[in-house]
């Protein structure tokens, strides 16, 4: 036989408790999915048998159902709150990293940069330099101007034929002209303008002198022209004219002159013999480059020929000399003659 079943209390599930009617359980169900944002963290969850209150049938199954459809929707309302909470933080944290990055960079504009000890250095000498130039020029202008400084005296170096008033005549500089006043290079020009002034050169001594040395010419050759003898340097240079030194030899040359190529060659073999045979030469004749002949004072000729290996040529021609003959003949060293 089957016992009867137990009565079910009256506050079971499904059966309205004393004083209150059946349908307040859905309506409680229904309020707390609607208003039920406080107890949604903290009330469990029902599901399956295991989520039924005590003292409600197992069986039953409408409160298993309701469980069952209120759990999803608190869990979502719980993920999007969570959501909300953690995109408000975020953005919080966002909001602080830009205020202080602004803070920063207002800072940064506003506070003036410490200046580089390097920068200070290097300020320092620039002001020293400036300081030093000013002086400078200060007392370039005064120097300039001063008469304490002044060409009170004119020293004239190097003179022989050319006498000390020609220099001083072709110079120009006035007695008591302050030193930094004289251009230097174009008094050495004027000077030098004199035919018989090789090279020039001035020079300031200070407190008040001012230098001239000369170097004047030096005659080689001579030729003979119509108005008289003309000497010649050993650049060719038509500087005198007058009667020559002793032992002077004669330029025997169709064009004499420092661009001439005949003349260029004849004082160049001049000028490589030897002393002592250089004083035995009374003539030297250049028709062509390729053509030099040379006569002694006592009527000995020399053939040259051309101004290649002349040095050798002149130093053979020192020792043929020594031998008897009439003409030397040296325009091969290799192979020098005397007949």
């Amino acid at each position: 036989m089957t016992e009867p079943d137990d009565p079910v209390p009256a506050n079971a599930v499904g059966e309205p408790a004393a004083g209150r009617p059946a349908g307040d359980v859905d309506d409680d169900a229904g309020g707390a999915d609607e208003d039920g944002a406080d107890n949604a963290a903290t009330e469990p969850l029902a599901t399956g048998t295991g989520g039924a209150r005590p003292g409600t049938d197992v069986g039953d199954g409408q409160g298993a159902d309701q469980a069952e459809v209120e759990g999803p929707r608190r869990r979502a309302r719980r993920e999007r709150a969570e959501r909300r909470a953690a995109q408000a933080r975020a953005t919080a944290i966002e909001e602080a990293r830009r205020e202080a990055k602004r803070r920063a960079g207002g800072r940064l504009v506003n506070e003036p940069k410490p200046v580089a000890r390097g920068v200070v250095r290097g300020l320092k000498m620039l002001l020293v330099t400036v300081l030093l130039v000013i002086v400078g020029i200060g007392l370039a202008l005064i120097l300039y101007f001063t008469p304490a400084m002044s060409a009170r005296n004119i020293v004239v170096v190097g003179t022989g034929v050319v006498t000390r008033e020609e220099v001083l005549d072709a110079a120009r500089v006035r007695i008591g002209t302050p030193l930094l006043q004289i251009n230097t290079n174009q008094v050495a020009d004027r000077v030098a303008a004199i035919r018989r002034v090789a090279s020039a050169r001035v020079q300031r001594q200070y407190p008040s002198a001012l230098r001239i040395t000369i170097v004047e010419r030096v005659p080689v050759a001579v030729k003979d022209f119509p108005d008289g003898p003309h000497l010649f340097d050993r650049d060719g240079v038509d500087f005198a004219t007058g009667p020559p030194p002793p032992a002077l030899p004669y330029l025997d040359v169709a064009d004499p002159g420092p661009n001439d190529p005949a003349t260029k060659a004849a004082l160049q073999v001049l000028t490589a013999l030897r002393p002592e045979v250089q004083g035995q030469v009374g003539r030297i004749a250049a028709p062509s480059v390729a053509s030099i002949t040379l006569t002694l004072g006592d009527g000995r000729v020399v053939i040259w020929g051309t101004t290649d290996r002349t040095d050798e040529k002149a130093e053979k021609l020192a020792a043929l000399l020594t031998q008897p003959g009439k003409t030397y003949d040296v325009s091969s060293p290799d192979l020098p003659t005397v007949k």
